[in-house]
């Protein structure tokens, strides 16, 4: 049981700089060991590091534990059986970390609704179904029979993690493994406003309204609805969804089925952004629910939660985005690289080696530019992230001369997310043909679920603006 309190800067910043330099440590001497061609690690000592950081960072909650979160899933480069040691691990980060002290929780719904829980709700579970970085989830039910989920945030959890940002200098031994080349500073004020958007459920619920009204009656592809009149600023009420977890779903799924879910994620992903200019940055695998026999055609459906990480990007932005990677996928490399220069990648005055960041975007973007069909594995997603990690990489010399402009902060982190998310299913599909139905008004429906997906969207009503 985690105690009441979330700690103060010093602390926090304490335990961090602590359990960053020996993660890293120990990440960096697997990752050392397989470059020189050395022995096996000893995995049994990295399971216990894993451990160890499963623990220190789920009791901090916060961005903390967030970070911990990134780790469990994203395909880092190193040995298999010391990515599962951490895996495996910090797996618990999504699906089961520590809960809060109930009491505590308790506080906090009386104080936001002016009395205990059990007088706002007919009934409401003390036990959390799920704990999380921001806050945890409480099973519910209204008084019209409805069943519920009620998000209550950590007390204390905004102090904290505004102190972990204050505090990112700890981060750094395991930031660079991730990404080693980025400068934090230009990032952090996007990041403040991301956090500010996670810590406010008032806004959070708006934003998944926006989703669930985009998506309300999709054949296969599930928002849950926000019960608005019992959300608070650190409470957020949904409807519940009865569905199976993604990493239990990933273990067990035959072929078809891990296709199937494959492809909605992919097109959950960039549908929302290609239609509507919205992007939920948060793409963990504890956020995805299968839904068995829920689709409009008999088959599994997707329920997508967690909304606190959310940006619509303007017109300007999106137009920029597209000729990017219009440029990119049609080979003209001057376009490309004149794109980027306008886009903030590349500051007007940096001399690189043009070539090489441009296959490194090709890279980047390799599952809708390489010839199709394209497989998502492990080892791409892994690959991915090497180039920007492994010195040795033809990569390396540029990318550190490369800037990542702000806007573009989720949608990294959304990329690494998917391709190990899509890795795990091994997805395999057109799928250059599928995100063209989102960006090209006359391309047709690549597959079954295009053809539901089109049929929807030229049935609904109203409109959804904006669109595109």
């Amino acid at each position: 049981m985690a105690d009441r309190g979330l700690g103060g800067r010093v602390r926090r910043g304490s335990r961090l700089a602590r359990t960053g330099i020996r993660g890293a440590t120990g990440l960096a001497g697997a990752r050392a060991r397989r470059f020189a061609g050395g022995d096996v690690d000893d995995v049994a000592a990295h399971e216990e590091l894993a451990a160890n950081l499963a623990v220190v960072l789920g009791e901090m909650k916060g961005a903390a534990m967030k970070f911990g979160q990134l780790l469990s899933f994203v395909d880092l480069d190193l040995p298999p059986e010391v990515r599962s040691a951490y895996h495996d691990a910090l797996a618990s980060l999504r699906d089961a970390a520590p809960a809060f002290d109930p009491d505590a929780i308790t506080e906090v719904l009386t104080e936001e609704y002016g009395a205990p829980p059990e007088a706002v709700f007919a009934s409401f579970d003390p036990e959390p179904l799920a704990a999380a970085s921001i806050g945890q989830v409480h099973v519910g039910k209204l008084d019209d029979g409805r069943d519920v989920v009620i998000k209550v945030q950590y007390p204390g959890v905004a102090e904290a993690v505004r102190a972990d940002l204050e505090n990112a200098a700890a981060f750094a031994p395991l930031a660079r493994l991730v990404s080693p080349n980025q400068e934090i500073e230009p990032l952090l004020d996007e990041l403040r406003e991301r956090i500010d958007d996670e810590l406010d459920y008032e806004r959070e619920a708006q934003y998944q309204r926006a989703f669930a009204t985009r998506y309300a009656n999709h054949p296969f592809i599930r928002v849950p609805d926000i019960i608005g009149q019992f959300c608070r600023p650190r409470v957020l009420v949904s409807e519940r969804v009865h569905g199976e977890r993604f990493s239990f779903f990933a273990g067990a799924a035959d072929a078809e089925e891990r296709q199937r879910v494959g492809e909605i994620i992919f097109r959950y992903a960039f549908g929302s952004i290609g239609r509507f200019r919205l992007f939920n940055g948060d793409p963990h695998p504890g956020n995805y629910l299968i839904e068995p026999n829920a689709a409009a055609d008999g088959g599994s459906r997707v329920a997508f939660l967690d909304y606190g990480s959310v940006k619509m990007f303007t017109r300007e932005r999106y137009a920029s985005m597209r000729s990017i990677e219009k440029a990119i996928a049609t080979g003209d490399r001057d376009i490309a690289i004149d794109a980027l220069r306008t886009a903030g990648f590349l500051p007007r005055n940096a001399r690189v080696d043009e070539d090489r960041v441009f296959e490194w975007f090709r890279l980047y973007t390799r599952p809708v530019v390489a010839d199709q069909p394209f497989t998502f594995t492990s080892a791409f997603a892994a690959e991915v992230i090497r180039s920007t990690t492994d010195p040795r990489e033809p990569f390396s010399d540029v990318l550190r001369q490369l800037n990542l402009p702000p806007d573009y902060l989720l949608l990294n982190r959304i990329q690494w997310g998917l391709n190990s998310v899509l890795g795990q299913l091994e997805a395999r599909n057109d799928w250059r043909a599928i995100r063209d139905e989102y960006i090209i008004a006359e391309a047709p429906p690549a597959t079954p679920l295009g053809e539901l997906d089109a049929r929807w969207w030229q049935e609904r009503r109203p409109r959804i603006e904006p669109p595109a």
